[in-house]
Parts: structure tokens; sequence; C-alpha cells
């Protein structure tokens, strides 16, 4: 399996299309996303945890599961983040090459930063680009209360992502104000169809200037976090190219884990296409068995997209 690295120079531009999707016959397609449909009920079925899942197939056929608005985004928000800066950034008419200065002091020893071993200086500098990195790839909590709090609010971002999204999904709090009061991670909640159709617009449509856009899709591409989610479920597909965000966290006051999720784009050697989102709320067990169940998922989804 191979991440999505390439796919910008490769799509000749934004918005891309898979001719495997363009040829395939109007009633084939429904017969093959009514069985997948009903294969993933079936797969979310008596476990100990929701689970919600969203496909959208060639920019076009659609299948959810559990497709309910109540799902707690966790870190899956940095990519609405993400998009909210380089629009900011845009409208200013600046670079991701500006640079910001940091203090130390301003940022939490006690959340998951790696930005604080790569820099240890009391005051430094890092550029707006490098920050976003550090969001897509690394999840970095303080990267992204600081573009939060330096760049663009979670309330403009709320409303960034609204304007070319279905907007069943709310953000409210940022990674500080959820660790200070684990409850609030059920407050930036979103579908599984409306981060299916925000990874699809990232990567077949046009929502920041091309630059930036391809930029958050290398990005995406780089994302180190959560293998053994819905990358380990296309782990025997020789050629698949992957990016995604992936979100976790916290264990609710009955013991659960209050989200395992993933989202992201997967490109098969065929040229079929998929945007995909699993999330899962509440989950009464170890997260591996979570993150197993989310890889059975996407193996299920790659099978039924390559028969197509």
């Amino acid at each position: 399996m191979k991440m999505m690295h390439a796919l910008a120079a490769a799509s000749a531009g934004l918005a891309f299309t898979c001719p495997s999707c363009i040829s395939s016959g109007h009633k084939s397609a429904a017969n093959h996303t009514h069985a997948l449909e009903q294969e993933l009920k079936e797969a979310v079925r008596d476990r100990p945890g929701r689970i919600g899942v969203a496909v959208i197939i060639g920019g076009r056929d659609t299948v959810a599961v559990n497709n309910t608005p109540d799902y707690p985004l966790m870190s899956m928000f940095k990519l609405h983040e993400a998009l909210a800066v380089c629009h900011t950034l845009d409208m200013q008419g600046v670079s991701l090459d500006s640079v910001l200065a940091i203090d130390r002091k301003s940022l939490n020893p006690d959340t998951w930063s790696p930005m604080l071993k790569d820099y240890g200086a009391e005051e430094f500098t890092a550029t707006v680009g490098r920050l976003l990195e550090y969001i897509l790839i690394d999840s970095d909590n303080n990267a992204s209360n600081l573009l939060f709090d330096r760049i663009v609010s979670v309330d403009e971002t709320d409303r960034f992502v609204r304007r070319f999204t279905s907007g069943d999904f709310r953000l409210v709090y940022k990674e500080s104000d959820m660790q200070e009061e684990h409850a609030r991670s059920y407050d930036n909640r979103t579908s599984p169809l409306a981060y299916a159709e925000l990874v699809n617009k990232v990567f077949t449509d046009s929502v920041v200037s091309r630059d930036k856009q391809e930029f958050v899709q290398r990005a995406m591409a780089a994302c180190g976090t959560g293998t053994a989610r819905i990358a380990a479920g296309l782990a025997g597909t020789d050629g698949v190219e992957f990016a995604h965000r992936t979100g976790s966290g916290y264990v609710n006051g009955r013991g659960e884990v209050i989200a395992v999720n993933d989202g992201g784009y997967v490109r098969l050697p065929s040229g079929e296409c998929y945007s995909i989102a699993v999330f899962i709320k509440d989950w009464a067990g170890p997260q591996e068995e979570a993150e197993k169940a989310m890889a059975e998922i996407s193996g299920i989804v790659c099978r039924h997209v390559s028969r197509r």
C-alpha cells in the first residue's frame, strides 16, 4: 500500500475523475452499492459501541450506515481547521511560509505534542505550513490550539466548512477545551457522511487555493497516526494509495472510549476512488479491538469497490 504523495501531480489539477467510475453501468453500480450496504450493516451489528460508516464511490455512489450526526470528532476536526487556516491566508494573500513567533510557556507540556520535542528553545519560530503538518500528520494538539488562537477561531472554522458541505456537523471547542473537560468532546460532532463528503471535496473539488489544497492532500497522505484502522484493511491490496486523518480519545464515566475515528481517500490500482469515514462512539472495550473492527470494515469496502 502506498500513501498518496503523488496524487496532486498525477491528477493534473484538484478535480480528477476515475475512468472506471464513468464507464460502470448505473444498474450494476446500484447492485454493488446495495450489497455493500448490507454487508456493512452486518459488520457493525452487535459491537460493544456504535459504529457509523459512510462511503462515497467515484464522487457519486453513496453508502451510509448508522449515519447520525452525533459522533464525536476528536482530532478529526483538524482537517476542518487546516482548510479554514488555508482559506484565511488566501483571503489575506499570505503564503504557508508565513512565520509565527512562539513562546514555549504558552504551550501545554501535558498534551500530545511532537512539536515540543522538535523545538527545545523557550522561544522559537515555525511557519504556518509546518504547524499544519503537525496537525495533519502528527495530530499535534499544541499546534492546533495555536492555529485556532492566532489564525482562525473554532466558530469561523465551523462557518467556513458549512459553505461547501451539507453542514451535518458542529464545531464548538478546541483541543485545550476538551482536555479541560472531557465531556465537551461530545459537542464537537459529525455524521460519518458529512466527514466523507468533506474528504471527497478535498480530493475532487476546489476548496481553497490550489497550492494550499495540494499541500493539505500531501499532508493527509503522510499522516502517521491510526495505521491499524482503515489502512490495515487496505494492506492486502497492492498499489492502493491512501490519505487520511484520525481522531481518538478520552474515556467517559462509564469506562468507554469516547471515540475511535478515521476518514480518508482511497485510490485503487484500477483507478476507482472513494472517500470513507468510520466513526466509533462509546466503545466498551480496548481501543485495539475497535481498530480491528474498523480494519474489517475497510477491507469490506475495498473488496466491494474493487469488484465494481
